[in-house]
């Protein structure tokens, strides 16, 4: 039997009804069976200061270990303005500090992301892909999971309802899955 694979989902949004983290929650009930997903909640994570990044709050420490702890990372995102959520960028930057002890480093990564728009968060996933080549993680390509028109995919409670989404979510975990075991063996706990 092989081991377990673990994914650290993380939420781009902090907005506690957003589709985004809805979706996220989704993907927690659509993981292959081998896999365990996680999720770290973002609030509380400060704007990222230089200055501090030798001695960084208890919130970006405890990040840096979840994703250290992970086999493997899905970040769900919306779209702010064209490109990524600060509160993500920051997560991002403070986990990748000080420079030498990214947290990302080698990391398989999956993106996916929700909007009430038509795209789906397609700008915000591709400048999330150009971040992870700085950051040396590998992301699955496909399928790329852009959940346009959140509105008629979810219903009021924040489940997730049409099954095509179901579909591509269970095959992004799947590819996500196979490609974390093929580049290299889940860490033993």
């Amino acid at each position: 039997m092989s081991t377990p694979v673990r994914i650290l989902g993380i939420a781009g949004s902090l907005r506690r009804a957003s589709y985004n983290r809805a979706a996220l929650r989704a993907a927690t009930q659509l993981v292959p069976e081998g896999v365990t997903l996680d999720i770290f909640e973002l609030d509380g994570i400060p704007g990222f200061n230089q200055d501090e990044e030798h001695n960084p709050p208890a919130k970006v420490v405890a990040c840096k270990r979840r994703i250290r702890e992970a086999d493997a990372i899905l970040i769900v995102t919306p779209e702010y303005n064209y490109s990524v959520p600060g509160v993500l960028k920051n997560a991002i930057d403070w986990a990748s500090r000080p420079y030498g002890d990214s947290a990302w480093a080698g990391k398989p990564v999956a993106i996916m992301g929700a909007s009430v728009g038509t795209i789906g968060t397609a700008r915000a996933q591709y400048h999330l892909r150009q971040t992870f080549v700085f950051l040396n993680m590998f992301p699955i390509n496909q399928p790329e999971v852009m959940i346009g028109n959140a509105a008629e995919r979810f219903d009021a409670e924040g489940n997730l309802t049409d099954e095509m989404t179901k579909d591509f979510i269970r095959q992004l975990l799947q590819n996500l899955l196979e490609w974390t075991r093929r580049i290299g063996q889940p860490q033993v706990r």
